[in-house]
């Protein structure tokens, strides 16, 4: 499976991106995020992707770090969704009182979360080795924050803002946090839906199915159609590599093995950069 996954992928990874200059002795890791709606089953495939590639190390979304913000730098608190930190749940509830606050510390929370150094078992590996993050800090400014200023739930002033940090952050930091591909994780709304009913997270509760079917078309419009405006210029040239998760994989064993073996789609699903 891990052969497949590579030959496919990052086959066509190093024809459309030329690798960053690494530090001499240091050996090259490169960096994948996967994308999609919320409830798609990121953190699902995430841990597929553990448990199949020996040398991927899979980083998970620091959500809670979100639930509890006074303790992000110290020990978490055993159920983060009943304290009065909780700006996850602050946001939703209050999306325009909130929506700046917490996609500043949302965006700056995956930027150290893309900035700390690999462990040293993947710089031992002989084979290419990978480093997965659950969404990046592009898809938190060209879907999530752009969804809310779409919205209304950030002003004009507070979007200017956020993306003048945005951009000067990630421009200061270049190559530390830049992306060799996306694995785009796509489904339709309704069945993201069911899916964030069923895992019951208490602050989504109030999530209505027209919040996902925009921030579906914020990811389309972005990573398929490519008609989202984008400040970067290694991100038009990412391949994106696009996989059918309208499939029932959590459980099954059989759809889990076939999801690795046979979802890593064909070339002529692999959207190559538009000029």
């Amino acid at each position: 499976m891990a052969l497949r996954l590579d030959r496919t992928f990052f086959s066509s990874l190093s024809k459309c991106y030329i690798p960053n200059q690494v530090m001499k002795g240091i050996r090259r890791i490169s960096r994948v995020s996967i994308e999609g709606n919320i409830a798609v089953g990121k953190s699902t495939f995430a841990r597929l992707l553990n448990k199949a590639v020996q040398n991927w190390e899979v980083i998970p979304e620091p959500v809670t770090k979100w639930q509890n913000v006074e303790g992000a730098t110290s020990q978490p608190v055993p159920f983060p969704q009943q304290t009065a930190s909780n700006l996850l749940q602050m946001m939703y509830q209050d999306p325009k009182r909130w929506s700046y606050t917490f996609q500043t510390f949302s965006c700056m929370s995956r930027l150290r979360t893309q900035l700390q150094p690999p462990p040293s078992r993947l710089l031992q590996i002989s084979d290419a080795a990978v480093q997965v993050y659950e969404r990046s800090v592009y898809s938190d400014r060209y879907i999530f924050a752009q969804n809310m200023f779409e919205l209304g739930c950030v002003n004009t002033t507070e979007w200017a803002v956020y993306q003048d940090w945005h951009t000067f952050l990630v421009e200061q930091f270049g190559p530390k946090v830049q992306l060799e591909g996306i694995i785009y994780l796509r489904a339709p709304p309704q069945i993201c839906m069911k899916r964030l009913k069923r895992r019951g997270r208490v602050e989504e509760q109030g999530i209505q199915l027209d919040y996902l079917e925009s921030l579906h078309m914020q990811h389309e419009n972005w990573l398929l159609n490519k008609s989202t405006k984008v400040h970067f210029d290694h991100l038009k040239n990412l391949p994106v590599l696009v996989l059918d998760a309208g499939l029932e994989f959590e459980k099954d064993l059989e759809m889990q093995a076939r999801f690795l073996r046979e979802g890593i789609l064909p070339s002529k699903n692999l959207y190559p950069p538009t000029t």
